[in-house]
């Protein structure tokens, strides 16, 4: 047939590089399917990193968009814990991280977005957590048990939808939360203050509390561990770990 010979490369392991190969073998593409990732998970949902998966209601295996033998079933070839580190546009090639030169005829780029990270003295510290990855997700699912156990302080940087939703995985845990937002409301951007501040009424009632008008300045630790969260009005609040949850940055970078 007419593509059994064509080559289309997917760069991206999430849900929209998985939905693209399944799609194309829907509409009956029979040529070959590549699809690269940068982590060595099969793709997955992400948005269970900050519901059901890191609430313990979610098994791990419910986070993947397909069976692992999905794959080899479609004929999708799959490149797990590879970068792309070049694309040539005249030759049609991408390269990946360990030198490996791959051809193609179609090219999608589905490479998602990454947590805008906080720019403030402290970060470097073993109980700063970002919210992207499968492996983040698990780690954070660990800390906020070990937070609930120990009765520590979670504090969260951002009101948005991920800390939000990471409040309330802490709370049901057992762990203590504190949400530092400069708005005046959570999701202020989004859904206003109105709704906004229903939404802070909701948290509130299940013990979560919130320092709007303000933003971290500095996380404080001592021997590598995080002690406490500073913030520009010169308030202190007691941390064990804290969350960055400001927000995501599209992945241009292979693009540009």
């Amino acid at each position: 047939m007419v593509d059994a010979d064509r080559t289309f490369v997917i760069v991206g392991g999430g849900l929209a590089g998985a939905k693209a190969a399944e799609t194309l073998r829907a509409e009956g593409f029979n040529g070959r399917v590549i699809l690269i990732g940068d982590e060595r998970e099969h793709p997955y949902e992400r948005p269970p990193l900050s519901k059901g998966f890191l609430s313990g209601k979610e098994e791990r295996d419910g986070v993947f968009v397909h069976e692992p033998g999905w794959y080899a079933q479609n004929d999708i070839e799959l490149h797990l814990g590879q970068t792309v580190t070049a694309i040539d546009r005249e030759a049609r090639t991408v390269r990946l991280g360990d030198g490996t030169v791959i051809g193609y005829d179609k090219l999608l780029l589905a490479t998602g977005s990454e947590p805008r990270r906080l720019e403030i003295p402290g970060t470097d510290l073993a109980g700063v957590h970002h919210l992207r990855r499968l492996a983040h997700s698990e780690r954070l699912r660990n800390t906020l048990k070990a937070l609930g156990r120990d009765n520590g302080h979670l504090v969260i940087a951002g009101a948005g939808w991920i800390g939000l939703e990471v409040a309330a995985a802490a709370r049901g845990y057992g762990a203590e939360v504190t949400v530092v937002e400069p708005e005046q409301t959570p999701l202020h951007q989004v859904i206003g203050p109105e709704l906004g501040q229903i939404f802070t009424e909701l948290h509130a009632e299940h013990g979560v509390r919130f320092h709007f008008g303000a933003r971290l300045t500095e996380i404080v630790g001592q021997d590598g561990m995080v002690l406490a969260a500073r913030t520009d009005d010169g308030e202190e609040h007691p941390a064990h770990d804290v969350l960055a949850a400001i927000g995501a940055a599209p992945r241009t970078a292979l693009a540009e």
